[in-house]
């Protein structure tokens, strides 16, 4: 129970739901328990009037007996009837106040979660899979939700029935009552061993059900690389065994669940079969009436359910702990990157690298190393290198998706460290080398920054990042819906749409992560045409692997193994003849080659 202690916070922020819960759960018993003493003195008039009714054989008064009779069992059903309305009524308010406080602490626990997963660095994405982070999300919470509802209701209904049930019995006979709960401690010690199995087969199916959902989402996400390598048989028998272990967990639970259950009946049955024959020699002995034997056998009944149902609520409590354990496992990691306090109300661009190292965490490799480097506000800076030199890693830092090793970043003389994230982050584009857009309208995907859409900004982007004309080709035009990832588009369509994102909010320094890989040569002269008009006066970065691309830099930094090994505009490298001299005759070669 020590992860459910999580929930504390939730119980008392909707305390005002759980105490009249609490209260309805007690009257609602009150009013199951009276039926029962009812029923035993409605027995006792049977069994009395019947002997009378016998005695009055043959005489004119036996009718009128029989009359008074027929009345009294009436009145004794129609007592039993409305006690049990009452009953369901007090059910019923039961029901709605703790069932829909645990969908209140469902709507809680999911947007929690949510916001936390927000609040993350890249670096737990990194680590962890997007079929396990919905799992947590969802399939845990609800887990948890089946807890603070239904599992709190029983627990409180049955503890409560227990109670009144037991006294009732006591009050009436302590030998028939000590008797028929004879089979209680051997139920309890059925429940704590078969308790500690159905924990462990809840954690196992929780894990298992991850790793399938997993496996699912990133098939789902790859379906064109399986359809290109024909490996659909390959993944069909991967899922296959995937789900037969869960399958196998599942079934490993259910025969715990099989012998639990049938136990729990074989207890109450034995309840039963002791009221019958101990009641039955008390009431040879005249200490107990008939009628005291009906009543505990109401009273046995009465228990069956509870008792049936306390083996399915802690079932429920198992599986929610488990669940919360792993759902506290993320809740308790704290985002390794704190935004500063400082706001950039009006950013000017000023980025400069003082000595900066940087290493991914979770793999251990350097990515920079001693990068030194200053953009002055309005400046075109190119980066250029390899693959693998670092140049991405240049873009996240300039973003703050990782906090640098040692060295320091400052954006307009301010370390980046201290800088408010939200305020500097709403003033930069960026347009990242893996492109992502959304399923929903390209309209929708462009004006993604934005919070209200005012005049033609959106169509205008579009234009800018030269991608207005193939959008009008649609026949919905913006409003055409676009599948997961932007599967409907093209790899230079996607570009497009997602530079046009980027561009949309006038950002004060624009940053592109090697985006204009799968664009033309025309397109790509026609983009940074317009670029060099909508950024005059702004910051740009532009990582690229074409030195077509870059060549009017203000500034050009070539990088090789995390390192700046020469920096300079385009004439001033070419006259070193150091690597990106090289680089440039290489792709002067490739493309005569394709020219010919």
């Amino acid at each position: 129970m020590k992860h459910l202690r999580f929930l504390n916070k939730y119980f008392y922020k909707y305390k005002w739901w759980i105490i009249p819960g609490i209260f309805f759960v007690i009257i609602s018993n009150i009013f199951a328990v009276i039926p029962a003493q009812v029923i035993g003195h409605a027995f006792n008039l049977i069994t009395e009037n019947i002997q009378i009714y016998g005695l009055f054989e043959g005489f004119n008064k036996q009718a009128l007996i029989y009359d008074i009779f027929s009345e009294s069992l009436f009145l004794f059903g129609a007592l039993v009837l409305v006690l049990y309305l009452i009953r369901g009524l007090f059910l019923f308010f039961m029901r709605q106040t703790i069932i829909l406080m645990s969908r209140h602490i469902e709507f809680d626990m999911k947007n929690e979660i949510y916001n936390h997963y927000q609040a993350l660095t890249l670096g737990f994405y990194r680590k962890n899979n997007t079929g396990d982070l919905m799992n947590r999300a969802t399939e845990d919470v609800n887990r948890v939700r089946m807890y603070v509802g239904p599992a709190i209701m029983y627990t409180i209904n049955t503890a409560v029935l227990f109670i009144l049930i037991i006294s009732s019995m006591y009050a009436v006979n302590a030998t028939l009552a000590t008797f028929c709960l004879l089979p209680l401690p051997v139920l309890v010690i059925t429940i704590y061993y078969v308790n500690t199995l159905i924990n462990q087969r809840s954690e196992e199916i929780q894990q298992q059900l991850s790793r399938l959902s997993s496996f699912v989402q990133e098939r789902f996400s790859g379906i064109r690389v399986i359809k290109s390598y024909v490996r659909e048989d390959y993944t069909r028998k991967i899922f296959a065994e995937e789900s037969g272990a869960y399958k196998g967990n599942s079934m490993n639970l259910v025969r715990v669940q099989a012998f639990f259950y049938p136990t729990m009946l074989l207890m109450v049955g034995l309840s039963t079969i002791l009221t019958v024959y101990v009641g039955g020699r008390q009431v040879l002995e005249g200490s107990i009436s008939a009628g005291n034997i009906a009543e505990f056998i109401v009273y046995v009944n009465q228990l069956t359910f509870p008792v049936t149902m306390l083996g399915w609520v802690t079932t429920l409590i198992q599986r929610a702990s488990a669940s919360q354990k792993r759902i506290n496992e993320f809740l308790q990691l704290q985002p390794d990157i704190t935004a500063g306090d400082v706001k950039l109300e009006r950013l000017k661009g000023n980025i400069s690298f003082n000595d900066v190292n940087f290493t991914y965490p979770d793999t251990g490799i350097q990515a920079l190393k001693g990068i030194s480097f200053e953009v002055k506000a309005g400046e075109f800076l190119a980066v250029i290198g390899r693959t693998g030199s670092g140049k991405s890693t240049l873009a996240n830092l300039i973003m703050r998706m990782y906090d640098v090793d040692n060295g320091e970043i400052r954006i307009d003389d301010t370390p980046i460290t201290k800088v408010d994230l939200n305020s500097y982050r709403s003033q930069v584009g960026f347009v990242p080398q893996e492109v992502f857009l959304f399923s929903d309208s390209i309209k929708h995907n462009i004006a993604f920054s934005l919070d209200e859409i005012k005049g033609d900004e959106v169509e205008q982007a579009a234009k800018n990042a030269a991608v207005y004309n193939n959008i009008m080709d649609f026949e919905l035009k913006f409003e055409t819906m676009l599948g997961e990832r932007g599967i409907t588009l093209s790899g230079g369509q996607k570009q497009r749409v997602s530079i046009a994102r980027a561009l949309i909010n006038e950002p004060k320094i624009l940053i592109f992560d090697d985006c204009l890989s799968a664009v033309d040569t025309r397109t790509e002269e026609e983009i940074l045409n317009n670029l060099s008009r909508i950024m005059k006066g702004r910051t740009s970065v532009l990582i690229a692997h074409r030195i077509s691309t870059i060549k009017n830099a203000d500034k050009i930094i070539v990088m090789e193994e995390g390192k700046i090994v020469e920096q300079g505009t385009h004439n001033e490298l070419l006259n070193q003849g150091g690597v990106y001299a090289e680089m440039y005759q290489n792709q002067l070669l490739e493309e005569e080659k394709h020219t010919l």
